[in-house]
């Protein structure tokens, strides 16, 4: 089994059991739950993990439904989430105001959503934007689609992928495409393709061309869209590497060298100093470009993701 698939079956085992301990609300008289570490106060660091209860500031916040996949906008005045019923949904910080931007439409699996923001740029040469991006995922072929964050049942459109001029012919993949993330001020966003085993670039200044960066998966934009850090596996283990959009021999930092576990679905604070990473028993962070040893901050297992 590979790492993603045998990630994908302990987050389903993980978030069960979240759901009858660490995430649960306490009930009167039931016995003493566990302690647990939660250093999210004051450092706008987020965890969802598939339950209603989502971890941030210190406490845990009940948004009413399952969040999976929580994503922030840039300002951290919106969530992006996939619901209990696999709609994509747009809430308050607090959960509520709660807006079904998407419905599924059945026979799907929407998953891990960006949001892709951007103000107007030379006119309409780049016109503002204001998007969701995610994956949805139907008989097993996984494609990325958008929809307008601001749609009320809106019904998502695959997303164009075009090569970069000057790349030969061969048209970039559409499907196998999971793990968007969006950064910068222009909308560009990166992702990864299950197949070939490379992190994508594409960029909306240049009219939605792009291409193969580095080898990797679930990468993440940096707030400026100059870093990506993703993951690479090392003599078994999964590391976080970090690289450099300016960087033209895209060369790869390996920011964990001595991890003796899995190290995945690393994210970038809002300064950009700060990297929070998911780790068998937690959320670890590290200092941009390797700076420290990676420090546990929570542990509460699940998706990190930060609140502008």
């Amino acid at each position: 089994m590979s790492v993603r698939h045998r990630r994908t079956a302990a987050a389903v085992v993980i978030a069960a059991a979240a759901v009858a301990g660490a995430f649960a609300p306490a009930i009167a008289n039931a016995a003493p739950q566990a302690t647990f570490l939660n250093g999210t106060a004051g450092n706008h660091l987020t965890i969802s993990n598939g339950t209603p209860w989502v971890v941030m500031n210190g406490t845990r916040v009940n948004f009413g439904t399952d969040v999976r996949d929580l994503a922030w906008n840039p300002s951290g005045t919106k969530a992006a989430f996939v619901d209990s019923q696999g709609n994509l949904d747009v809430a308050n910080p607090n959960g509520t105001g709660r807006v079904v931007v998407a419905k599924n439409p059945g026979g799907q699996t929407w998953s891990h959503p960006t949001w892709q923001v951007a103000k107007a740029y030379q006119g309409d040469e780049v016109p503002a934007k204001d998007n969701l991006i995610f994956v949805a995922s139907k008989a097993g072929v996984t494609r990325l689609e958008t929809v307008p964050a601001t749609a009320r049942n809106g019904k998502p459109a695959q997303l164009s992928l075009n090569a970069y001029f000057g790349e030969g012919s061969t048209p970039l993949p559409t499907t196998a495409n999971n793990w968007p993330n969006s950064g910068g001020d222009v909308g560009t966003i990166v992702y990864d393709n299950a197949k070939t085993g490379e992190v994508y670039i594409r960029d909306d200044y240049l009219r939605q061309q792009g291409g193969s960066f580095v080898k990797g998966s679930e990468p993440a934009l940096s707030p400026s869209g100059e870093e990506i850090v993703f993951v690479r596996s090392v003599a078994g283990h999964d590391h976080i590497f970090e690289t450099s959009l300016t960087d033209s021999k895209h060369v790869a930092h390996d920011l964990t060298p001595h991890a003796t576990t899995n190290y995945t679905e690393p994210t970038f604070s809002p300064d950009g100093r700060t990297i929070a990473f998911r780790t068998p028993t937690g959320i670890d962070t590290i200092g941009d470009n390797g700076r420290g040893a990676p420090v546990q901050v929570s542990s509460y297992t699940g998706l990190a993701a930060y609140r502008g």
